[in-house]
């Protein structure tokens, strides 16, 4: 008897462990997109993302490369390490500006990021988290409140 009820346990902890996994698994599956990878313009270049998958980038709005033609702009985004062309139709942030940190949302297709949304610095003492790490990584970035 004590070994029956010894293995019920141990069944009962199986089945118990197989629905928190599978719960997990569903979670993990419904979020989709919400997890989003961060790219930087090295990692792009390193190793490009699959043909028409939505991506983030980041890095700083290169110095001269803001081209405007009606509502379609055309500048770089550079890490230290390496460059990449975006182009967007749309209006940008009214903070928007060479030399800051900005994230795009959209797809890389033959070599140029298409954005379909930019965000930028909200004040001049905000970067976001993931453009700020890799720029420290590349040396290009100097935190001034440290």
């Amino acid at each position: 008897m004590a070994g029956l009820k010894k293995q019920r346990r141990i069944q009962l902890i199986i089945a118990g462990f197989s629905c928190l996994f599978a719960g997990f698994v569903v979670i993990y599956l419904a979020a989709g997109d919400a997890f989003q990878y961060f790219y930087s313009p090295s990692d792009l270049a390193a190793k490009p993302p699959a043909e028409g998958q939505i991506i983030r980038i980041g890095g700083l709005v290169e110095v001269g490369s803001i081209e405007k033609t009606g509502q379609t702009v055309r500048f770089s985004v550079t890490d230290g390490g390496a460059t990449v062309p975006v182009v967007f139709t749309g209006i940008l942030p009214d903070l928007f500006t060479e030399e800051q940190g900005m994230i795009a949302t959209g797809v890389l297709s033959d070599g140029v990021f298409e954005a379909q949304e930019i965000l930028a610095k909200h004040d001049e003492e905000y970067m976001p988290k993931e453009v700020m790490d890799a720029l420290k990584e590349q040396g290009v970035y100097k935190d001034t409140s440290e």
